[in-house]
């Protein structure tokens, strides 16, 4: 589609451009993922673990502090997937890490 090509927005009520609504319609798409101070994570970022947590079904236990190296957005804005040494399919919450600056 051109700029010069127009579509009803039916959220709106409103005709806009097409190149306008399909820009505002990939803002809308995007999941924004806060770490523990209002930090915005994206994939690849390292994080550090702001509490100890216990592994369910790992039998193990990570402590404040630790590292963790380029993790994953996924479809939940709270959940982040991520790799860890001897932890297979870790998915820690948003609300316990904060982005290594």
């Amino acid at each position: 589609m051109s700029d010069d090509d127009y579509v009803y927005d039916e959220v709106t009520g409103e005709w806009m451009s097409a190149l306008a609504l399909s820009e505002r319609q990939a803002a809308e798409d995007s999941i924004v993922v806060r770490d523990a101070v209002g930090n915005v994570l994206a994939d690849g970022d390292q994080v550090t673990l702001i509490k100890d947590l216990e592994v369910k079904g790992a039998g193990q236990t990570l402590k404040r502090g630790t590292l963790i190296k380029s993790i994953r957005l996924t479809d939940d804005p709270q959940e982040i997937d991520c790799r860890y040494d001897g932890i297979k399919g870790l998915v820690l919450r948003a609300e316990f890490v904060r982005k290594r600056s």
